[in-house]
Parts: structure tokens; C-alpha cells; sequence
């Protein structure tokens, strides 16, 4: 029986001896909220949160994180272009894009530029958490 989402974290985390560092990007708060109260589920993250992607691309600049997820639809900059800069400053971050409303266009030039995974609001908890394992075990 594969394991699931909050035990494998256990396991990456005791193998690297540190929690993961992880980057939340949502122009919604409750949104950057219910995401970071599922990372709190585990002692696997640290979380930080940005409300955009000038406030995400200047904490990435400033810090290393294992793992990023953005939102596709911000009005100061899109999630692509905050991807395409991510992948730009730092190439092996896994970046997962969360929409709630996006074209197949957008969701495939998303993958174009790098994204690792896609998650379309609502996100369940076992969902989210399946799928950033997954993306920190690469």
C-alpha cells in the first residue's frame, strides 16, 4: 500500500533533517490561510506567505525555498509571469500552480514554463498534501 501524503513528508523530512521551506502565493488571504493551515497539519513545512507576485518574487530573491505554489489569476502580475521569474532565479524549485478558473491554454503553458503540478480550487486537504509530496520527492 503506497503511502499517503502526511506520512511520506514524515519520512522526506527525518531523511533531510529539516522541515521544507515553503513559498504561498495568493492574491486571496483566506486562501493563503486554508493553504498554510494545511501545511500546519505537519511538522514537515515552514511557511511563508505573499500576497502577490512582486511580494513572492522579492522573498524568492531573498530566500531559498524548497517548494512554491502560486495562483494563476493575481491582478498585479499573473502566476505565469511569477512562475516564469521563479524558474529563471532558481530552475530546480518545484512549482505548483493552484487556479480555480483557468483556460486549458493557460493550465498547458503553465506546464511550458515548468510548473510540476496543477491544483484546481477547491483543494482538499489529502489532495494538497498528495501533491507537494509528491513534488518535494522528485
Amino acid at each position: 500500500m503506497p503511502e499517503i501524503g502526511a506520512e511520506r513528508l514524515v519520512r522526506l523530512v527525518q531523511e533531510r533533517g529539516r522541515p521544507f521551506r515553503v513559498l504561498i502565493v495568493d492574491d486571496e488571504e483566506w486562501v493563503r490561510d486554508v493553504f498554510r493551515d494545511f501545511c500546519r497539519t505537519t511538522e514537515a513545512f515552514e511557511v511563508d506567505l505573499a500576497d502577490g507576485g512582486i511580494d513572492a518574487l522579492q522573498k524568492v530573491e531573498a530566500g531559498q525555498y524548497d517548494l512554491v505554489t502560486v495562483d494563476l489569476i493575481m491582478p498585479e502580475m499573473s502566476g505565469l509571469e511569477v512562475l516564469a521569474e521563479i524558474k529563471r532565479l532558481h530552475p530546480r524549485t518545484p512549482v505548483v500552480v493552484v487556479t480555480g478558473n483557468a483556460t486549458d491554454k493557460v493550465v498547458h503553458e503553465a506546464g511550458l514554463l515548468g510548473a510540476c503540478r496543477v491544483l484546481y480550487k477547491p483543494v482538499e486537504l489529502q489532495d494538497f498534501l498528495a501533491e507537494v509530496t509528491s513534488a518535494l520527492d522528485r
